[in-house]
């Protein structure tokens, strides 16, 4: 029972350690994924804020010779990260286990009945039954939905997950103490340190901190002394790691999003300062979203677990006030932050909110136990097995919506965009969040079809980009330095935030974009993605260079200058898209969709209706509820 008892959080922790492994993505998914899994391997620089952290760990796991591929390797390290994050929350729970008071007794001091003293009497459990049941109780965070998907593929998340459940852990262990020495609060620099050197939104459990700093040592010079302390020790450890991107920087890698080879580049890297413009940016905005949240939140501890948590904020403050203000105050500044960053994947931004509702959800089942009066010891088998039903609960409802473990979509779909376009092709696109991040690892890590020049044509709004340009693609842009001189130029005022010449700026821009295309044509193959076609060539945003016109070609489109018949590489498809559709499979589906009836009726323009019909095949093969479009359908009879 001892040995039980003694290992009790890492057995729990094994168990969610596998099961993660059971709804773990096989290869990179949507969004970042690619991006910052080519990031750590090349050891570059993401995206804003740079996650130097994340980076470094991540990439001295990638020098591991696992007989795994690398974006497999790193997904495993994601869900280690998450189960430790998870072993942090267990041990968190057992101190609000051991520190909930449940009624106070009040106790006569003299016969004269003058003097009421009020002794508190906290809520007593064997060690064995604590531990169990901070097992038990422990699994409700690591299997709500969004906690959960968070092991599921490569992202910053993961790590922050770790960073911030081990300053929680550390925040409320110094709470409950009643002596705590200068090494406490420099435990929690370095903690602080580490969380912004992986992820600014660490910031938001200040607010909670200050409350449980103060509170401990009240308003003095002696406590701001002591903080002083304590930024002495944080920003040195702070710059280190953020001075490591600064030195890799200077190195020009691979990747090297925002070049912060200088202050002024470094500090808007460091800030994500393309990023604010979804700060703040209006009132229905944030309404939004907190409906979303507010929405959500149920969902994410299976309805049943959200109505344990109501009850244990009435729970929290009757008989755990100090903690519960913790709790509260990380809930609701994490909360009113979050939902003013008007962005569609805001899901990870709440991460804190539900942890802290997590916690109201422990002291909710501590209440019904003792208002109940169950016998929880290790001899009520039932009443474990009752509880354990809350955390089952949620695995079996999260399951299919957070499994990533046939998640092959977005592989097939870039190796497949990538395996169509001609030898040394150029590739104009923005589809970031299912092929330019995925691209970003499959050329750069696994070598796959490195030949290819992919060019996010959003990117070329920024400065650094062009840097990256000149490093992986100088034959690209080698003639167009007046070009490319005058759009940075007129960019410098707008990327510092003073006045700029819109008109100028966008000249400068189109000026670029054209001469890609004509100075590149009789060299390289020039293809133009779907979303790009369907929004600025459409709307007459972008016009292509006068003769230049678009045929559809695998799933791109390709530019040509002359009418006559283009062949393309086999467009028999094979992709293999979830069961359960999302928003992003949706959208592939219908580019997928619209691009094999595009060319069916291209080939059909040239008389090809044997290649026709075969393109026809693969549309109903791949979606069969979806049929045929009509016109392409009547021209096939």
């Amino acid at each position: 029972m001892k040995l039980l008892t003694k290992y009790s959080d890492y057995l729990i922790c094994f168990f969610i350690f596998v099961i993660y492994q059971f709804t773990m993505a096989p290869s990179v998914v949507q969004i970042d994924s690619g991006e910052l899994a080519a990031v750590q391997v090349t050891f570059g620089i993401g995206h804003p804020s740079g996650y130097p952290l994340f980076t470094v760990l991540g990439y001295l796991f990638s020098l591991i010779p696992l007989p795994f591929t690398k974006i497999l390797a790193l997904n495993i390290l994601t869900s280690l990260y998450v189960t430790a994050a998870s072993f942090f929350l267990i041990r968190t729970i057992k101190l609000l286990i051991e520190n909930f008071v449940i009624y106070k007794i009040e106790k006569i001091t003299n016969k004269k009945k003058q003097k009421i003293e009020s002794q508190s009497v906290l809520f007593k459990l064997d060690n064995f039954s604590t531990s169990l049941l901070a097992g038990i109780i422990g699994l409700i965070v690591p299997f709500s939905k969004t906690f959960w998907f968070q092991s599921t593929s490569v992202e910053v998340y993961s790590l922050h997950l770790l960073l911030l459940s081990l300053n929680i852990f550390f925040i409320v262990k110094i709470l409950f103490q009643k002596e705590i020495q200068l090494i406490n609060w420099l435990l929690i620099a370095v903690l602080l340190a580490l969380g912004f050197g992986n992820h600014l939104t660490t910031f938001l459990i200040l607010p909670g901190l200050a409350y449980v700093y103060f509170s401990k040592e009240k308003f003095s010079a002696a406590s701001f002394k002591k903080i002083g302390k304590m930024l002495l020790l944080f920003f040195p450890l702070l710059a280190v790691l953020y001075l490591v991107m600064y030195f890799r920087a200077l190195q020009n890698p691979v990747i090297n999003w925002g070049n912060p080879i200088d202050f002024e580049r470094f500090w808007r890297h460091f800030t994500g300062k393309q990023y604010q413009v979804w700060m703040f940016s209006s009132i229905d905005a944030a309404k939004q979203q907190l409906a979303y949240f507010l929405g959500n939140l149920p969902s994410e501890f299976a309805y049943l677990n959200f109505v344990i948590g109501l009850i244990g904020i009435y729970a929290g403050f009757k008989y755990a006030k100090k903690a519960s203000i913790f709790i509260t105050i990380c809930f609701i500044f994490t909360t009113l932050y979050s939902i003013n960053y008007n962005i569609n994947d805001i899901d990870s931004y709440f991460l804190l909110s539900f942890i802290s509702f997590g916690f109201f959800i422990v002291y909710g089942i501590l209440f019904l136990i003792f208002k109940f009066k169950i016998n929880i010891s290790p001899k009520a088998n039932f009443y474990f097995a009752g509880l354990i039903i809350l955390p089952l609960l949620q695995i079996f409802i999260h399951f299919s919506s957070v499994d990533q473990s046939k998640m092959y979509m977005y592989s097939d779909y870039t190796k497949t965009l990538l395996s169509r376009v001609d030898k040394n092709g150029i590739v104009l696109s923005y589809q970031w969040d299912y092929f330019i991040s995925e691209s970003y690892y499959f050329q750069k890590v696994e070598n796959f079809r490195k030949d290819i020049k992919i060019i996010d044509k959003e990117l070329l709004r920024r400065s650094w980009y062009y840097n990256q340009m000149e490093r992986n693609y100088p034959e690209i842009i080698k003639d167009m330095k007046v070009e490319i001189n005058g759009f940075l130029s007129a960019l410098q005022p707008f990327e510092r935030s003073e006045n700029f010449d819109s008109n100028k700026l966008e000249f400068f821009y189109q000026a670029i974009m054209t001469r890609i295309i004509t100075d590149n044509y009789d060299k390289h193959s020039i293809y133009i993605g779907p979303e790009f076609l369907d929004n600025e060539i459409q709307k007459k945003e972008f016009v292509l260079p006068q003769g230049y016109s678009l045929i559809p070609c695998g799933l791109l489109y390709k530019v040509t200058k002359d009418t006559n018949y283009v062949p393309a590489p086999s467009s028999n498809i094979n992709i293999r898209f979830p069961q359960v559709d999302d928003k992003y499979s949706v959208l592939m589906k219908n580019i997928v969709y619209i691009a094999l009836t595009n060319r069916a009726m291209y080939e059909i323009t040239y008389k090809n209706m044997d290649k026709a019909k075969k393109i026809a095949a693969n549309i109903i093969k791949l979606f069969p509820d979806r049929g045929l479009n009509q016109n392409l359908a009547n021209a096939l009879q």
